[in-house]
Order: C-alpha cells, then sequence, then structure tokens
C-alpha cells in the first residue's frame, strides 16, 4: 500500500462519515459549503490531506476505480466490518485478491492525482 493514499483515503473515509446522513451531506465538500454557509471548515484532525483532497478522492473513487476497486476501498475505509475476514467476504474475494485489488486501487487513485496535478 501506498502510505501518503492510505492516509488521504482515511482522511476522505472520515470526512464522508463526519457529515450528517440525515442533510444526505456524504462528504461532498460543496454540499458542506452550502450547509455552512460559505464557511469552509477545515478538518479538526492535523493531516497533510485537507477537506480539498479529499473532495478529489470521492471523485477518483466514484468515477476512475473499477467496481471491484471501489467496493474495496469502500469496505477497508467506510466498511462497518472489523475483522479483515469479515470484509474480504464482505467483497466476496479471497484474502490475495482482497489486497490486490487494494493495492491497485492505491495505485490507481495515485496515478489520477498525478494526472490532476500537472
Amino acid at each position: 500500500m501506498i502510505t501518503y493514499i492510505d492516509e488521504a483515503l482515511e482522511r476522505w473515509a472520515d470526512e464522508r462519515g463526519a457529515n450528517d446522513p440525515a442533510l444526505g451531506l456524504g462528504g461532498n465538500v460543496i454540499a458542506s459549503l452550502i450547509a455552512s454557509r460559505g464557511v469552509l471548515i477545515r478538518g479538526s484532525r492535523g493531516s497533510r490531506v485537507l477537506l480539498d483532497r479529499s473532495a478529489e478522492i470521492e471523485w477518483i473513487v466514484d468515477k476512475h476505480l473499477a467496481p471491484e476497486q471501489r467496493q474495496v476501498v469502500i469496505e477497508q475505509y467506510c466498511g462497518r466490518s472489523t475483522s479483515p475476514p469479515q470484509k474480504w467476504a464482505a467483497c466476496g474475494c479471497s484474502r490475495a485478491q482482497y489486497y490486490r485489488r487494494l493495492g491497485q486501487a492505491h495505485k490507481a487513485i495515485q496515478l489520477q492525482l498525478l494526472k490532476r496535478a500537472a
């Protein structure tokens, strides 16, 4: 796994879960700005990954990952399963396949972030 991408995905999952689900914000920066009347509130945890990076990660996960990779990323970072075997079972794959897909997703996210930065 790529450490920076792992940190970015953890931050993304935190931001995604931090918004009020009753409002249907789901980690969307624009929706957060609307709800806060234009005041951008940065995350409270100290991290190199800013809120706008979380929005990029959301877009990449939704639009640029293969369905199998997306499923593994969501299960790993946002899923309710607590143990690794539960995560593998939720994705319907073996341990090796789960981590292979997660590694591929990390590389795909890194590539998209590099493309967007260029």
